[in-house]
C-alpha cells in the first residue's frame, strides 16, 4: 500500500508533536466520489442509503448529506440522533437490525422516520401497538431470512438459522398476520444476503431471488404490491489488494436489465452502503513501540491494538499497510529491526489476542516509525474493544478534502 502523500504530511505533522502517535486520519473525498459516482450509473428508482454503523463519525455523515445520499440507514436510537443531528430529517432514516427496543419504536413513530424493518412477529405487534397507542400508522419492510447464501462472502446474513428477519418458508404463516395489522403500512421486503462480496454474479443472484419472491408474494395475495425493495448492501472491499475490486457498473447494468425482465419500473431499490463508501476514507495509524525477535519470528508492538483498531482480529484478515519511516535515534545497541522479513504486529494489550497483522511481509521498520493501516474508515475505532486496560483513546483528525 503507497500511503497518500496528504496522509504522511499530516503524519509528519502530529508526529513533531513529539507525543506518541495513535490516531485515525480521515479523508472523506473518496467516499464523496464514490456517491457521486453511483448516483450517476445506478438505474432509476435506486436510492442510496449510508449505513453509518460503518463509521458514524459526524465527518462521514456531513459527506454523506452532502454527497446527496437518499438518507441514511440506522441500527439503533443513538444512530438515529446522531443522523438528526447532522442534519438529516427522520423522514430520511431507515431502522433495520433485530432487538428493538419499546423505547426505539416508539421514537421512530414519533418522528415519522421512513421505514421500520420488521425482523420478527413479535416485533410487528410491539410496533403496531405503539402506533394504535400514538394513534399514527407507520411504513414497514419485512425482512426476511432467504433460503439461499452466498458462499464466497465475508459475512453472510441468511440461509440457515439466523437472527435477522423471518425465514422464507414461515412467509405464509407470519405475512397474512402482518397485512392484518391497520396501523402498519406494508410497502415491501428487505432481503440481504451477505455482506463484503466482491463477486457481481452473486449479488446479482441475489437480486434475482428476490424478484422471484416479490412476483410470488404479490401473485398469492391480493392487492399487496412491493413498492420497495430492500437489498440491503454487500459490495465488498479488496481488503487483501489482490485486484478483484467489485465492480458497480456491472451490478447496475445487470439490475437495470433485470428490472426491465421483471416489469419492476417504477419501484424503489434501496441500497444500504457502509463499508463500499467509507472504508479508504481512513488510516489508522499507529506508532511502533517495539520490536523484538521471539523463537524465529518478529513480534512489533505498538500504541493501538484491537482496543482501537480490532476489525483485522476479528475478520482474520491482514489490511493492506505501510511504514512511514521517521529515523529515530536508536535506543540501544542491540536494538532490533525489521528488514524485508515477515512478521507479527500486535498492540499494547495483554492478551495473545491482541492482532494488527500476522505473517505480513515488511520491507523496512524501526521503534519509532509509523504503521499505516489502510482500508480503516469502515468499522473502525467503533468497532474496537476501547475499554479494556483503559487506554487513551485515538484521535480521530479529519483531513479538509
Amino acid at each position: 500500500m503507497q500511503v497518500p502523500e496528504q496522509i504522511e504530511g499530516k503524519i509528519r505533522e502530529l508526529a513533531a508533536t513529539g507525543n506518541t502517535l495513535n490516531c485515525y486520519i480521515y479523508n472523506t473525498k473518496p467516499m464523496a466520489e464514490k456517491v457521486a459516482s453511483l448516483s450517476v450509473m445506478m438505474p432509476t428508482g435506486v436510492e442510496i442509503f449510508y449505513a453509518m454503523k460503518a463509521n458514524p463519525h459526524v465527518a462521514f455523515l456531513q459527506t454523506a448529506k452532502d454527497s446527496g445520499v437518499e438518507g441514511i440507514e440506522i441500527a439503533s436510537l443513538g444512530e438515529a440522533k446522531k443522523a438528526v443531528e447532522a442534519g438529516f430529517s427522520p423522514d430520511r432514516l431507515i431502522y433495520t437490525g433485530p432487538g428493538k427496543s419499546p423505547e426505539e419504536l416508539r421514537w421512530c413513530v414519533e418522528q415519522g422516520i421512513r421505514t421500520v424493518h420488521i425482523e420478527s412477529l413479535t416485533e410487528a405487534y410491539r410496533l403496531h401497538q405503539l402506533c394504535v397507542e400514538l394513534d399514527k400508522p407507520q411504513d414497514v419492510l419485512l425482512r426476511i431470512n432467504a433460503d439461499f447464501d452466498i458462499h464466497d462472502a465475508q459475512t453472510t446474513f441468511s440461509g440457515g438459522s439466523k437472527k435477522f428477519g423471518v425465514d422464507e418458508e414461515k412467509l405464509d404463516e407470519v405475512l397474512p398476520q402482518i397485512l392484518a395489522l391497520e396501523y402498519l403500512n406494508f410497502r415491501g421486503l428487505h432481503v440481504y444476503a451477505a455482506s463484503g462480496v466482491l463477486n457481481v454474479d452473486d449479488l446479482l443472484k441475489n437480486c434475482e431471488l428476490v424478484f422471484k419472491l416479490t412476483q410470488k408474494i404479490e401473485s398469492n395475495y391480493a392487492n399487496v404490491r412491493c413498492d420497495i425493495i430492500d437489498f440491503g448492501g454487500g459490495f465488498g472491499v479488496d481488503y487483501l489488494e489482490e485486484g478483484h475490486d467489485f465492480n458497480p457498473q456491472a451490478w447496475a447494468d445487470g439490475l437495470q436489465a433485470m428490472i426491465a425482465e421483471y416489469g419492476f419500473e417504477g419501484r424503489h431499490f434501496v441500497l444500504e452502503l457502509g463499508r463500499y463508501l467509507a472504508a479508504d476514507s481512513g488510516f489508522f495509524c499507529t506508532e511502533i513501540l517495539d520490536i523484538k525477535e521471539s523463537r524465529g519470528k518478529k513480534q512489533v508492538i505498538c500504541a493501538g491494538g484491537i482496543n482501537h483498531f480490532r476489525r483485522p482480529a476479528a475478520l482474520g484478515i491482514n489490511h493492506p499497510m505501510s511504514i512511514v519511516w521517521m529515523d529515530k535515534t536508536r535506543l540501544h545497541t542491540y536494538q532490533e529491526k525489521v528488514r524485508g522479513e515477515k512478521v507479527y504486529f500486535g498492540g499494547p494489550l495483554c492478551t495473545g489476542a491482541d492482532k494488527l497483522a500476522n505473517d505480513i511481509f515488511i520491507e523496512a521498520a524501526d521503534i519509532g516509525d509509523i504503521a499505516v493501516f489502510g482500508l480503516a474508515g469502515a468499522y473502525g475505532l467503533t468497532m474496537s474493544n476501547q475499554e479494556f486496560l483503559s487506554h487513551a483513546k485515538p484521535d480521530e483528525v479529519v483531513l479538509n478534502s
